[in-house]
């Protein structure tokens, strides 16, 4: 454990001094900062300067009182960029989640295409037409939302909601498994992620005897990653139901396989009740940092502001290249041939494993498929012998059982037997308990 050192008469002076300390990691995760007459008497203040200093540090997020238990120091988001995932060589790797880059849109536009206009900073805002592209796509899937806005990717959108809806310290309900991002975002903004299991028909309902309640839910419609499942009507509707009697709730939806999911798109909630994200990456470009948001009037314009006063706009020159390769996937008909690619591989290598196994693996869709087993390490060291390299399922787990996740992209027809059967052998192996 470490110790506190703090002197001075504010209350500002005393916060300063121990964030300064959590931050260097003097005070470690776990930590209990010393009750608030303790302190006040060690520095001769005013038990209320002390107890406003640590009401300054928990707004900061650096600490929480634990009612009884004091004030403990917070574990603190992660400070630096996640290294780039080395492939050892040798290695057929089912593991990062790429997309196969032969069912990509081919970039080859003019400068004519991409500067439309020269004048500076008078465009900023959203490009119309690739705003239209995407409310066309949505009445197409019988879907009417409103005005939509262009944000940089979907984690963006999902952090600027959830920065206006959402005090840090509250709960936010999420998917379990569910996608690792999104719980590093949740934990950098203070929110705590409450599981709710995804089954066949998507994500579950909150129990209703749940003790504590979510200021918000996010949700994936179709191609779940990592277990592929999406919403059928039936649980859409009972999502739609519980929100309408829970207004204080907001439903974030990402819709990240859009254009590629051969499923109808079901929504959880009604036209001004949430919001719906669609990222542009898994169907044009996984570096095109580009997702259109659109529902609740008020939350969008909340979302705006705040984009206003950090980044500003998206870069006309991405929206002008993500609407020209939209436009040209369609033309071309490259989006039904990505929807039906990616689909055979999960069919193929689904209906062998059933075949191999004896048991039932549960229809999906999307590049990943979730595959239950004894034990994670167990599964994974006898892929890796086999020279396969799969993804371990703690990262997306909160209370969900041990699984792998692998990845399809880059498998190729003449190794979906072998692989198959090395799945066959990894999935029951080692102990019972991961």
């Amino acid at each position: 454990m470490g110790s506190l050192y703090a002197k001075g008469g504010s209350a500002v002076q005393i916060a300063e001094q121990i964030s300064t300390q959590i931050k260097q990691g003097d005070l470690q995760p776990g930590d209990l900062l010393p009750p608030v007459r303790q302190l006040a008497g060690e520095l001769g203040v005013n038990p209320n300067t002390v107890a406003s200093a640590y009401g300054k540090l928990r707004d900061a997020g650096l600490v929480a009182t634990r009612g009884r238990a004091g004030t403990q120091v917070l574990e603190q988001p992660l400070m630096a960029v996640r290294s780039v995932r080395q492939v050892p060589e040798g290695m057929r790797d089912l593991a990062s989640g790429n997309l196969d880059g032969s069912l990509l849109p081919a970039l080859s536009l003019s400068a004519a295409d991409v500067f439309p206009q020269q004048s500076g900073y008078d465009i900023s805002g959203d490009l119309p037409a690739l705003c239209q592209l995407a409310a066309d796509w949505l009445s197409q899937q019988g879907t009417e939302l409103g005005e939509t806005a262009v944000f940089s990717g979907a984690l963006d959108a999902i952090e600027k909601a959830l920065r206006s809806h959402a005090a840090p310290g509250a709960s936010v309900w999420v998917e379990d498994p569910c996608w690792p991002p999104l719980l590093t975002l949740l934990r950098h903004l203070r929110l705590k992620p409450l599981p709710l299991l995804v089954d066949e028909q998507g994500c579950r309902l909150p129990e209703k005897d749940a003790g504590t309640q979510g200021c918000a839910v996010i949700l994936t419609p179709r191609a779940q990653n990592p277990t592929g499942m999406s919403f059928s009507a039936t649980r859409a509707n009972d999502w739609c139901e519980f929100l309408a009697q829970n207004p204080g709730c907001l439903a974030i939806v990402d819709d990240f396989w859009g254009p590629l999911s051969q499923q109808p798109l079901n929504l959880p909630f009604t036209a001004d009740k949430g919001l719906y994200v669609l990222s542009l990456s898994k169907f044009l470009s996984p570096d095109l940092r580009i997702a259109l948001a659109c529902g609740k009037p008020q939350l969008l314009q909340a979302m705006r502001a705040d984009q206003y006063i950090r980044e500003r706009w998206v870069s006309h020159i991405l929206q002008q290249i993500a609407a020209k390769l939209w436009m040209q996937a369609q033309h071309d008909g490259l989006l039904v041939r990505a929807q039906q690619a990616y689909q055979q591989r999960r069919d193929a290598l689904t209906e062998r494993l059933q075949a191999l196994t004896g048991s039932r693996l549960a229809p999906g869709e999307g590049v990943h498929i979730w595959l239950p087993v004894r034990s994670e390490a167990a599964a994974s060291q006898i892929m890796a012998q086999r020279g396969w390299l799969v993804q371990g399922g703690e990262p997306f787990r909160l209370k969900s059982g041990p699984a792998i996740r692998v990845s399809l992209a880059n498998l190729f027809p003449e190794q979906l037997e072998e692989l198959a059967q090395d799945l066959a052998v990894a999935i029951g192996a080692g102990a019972v308990v991961n």
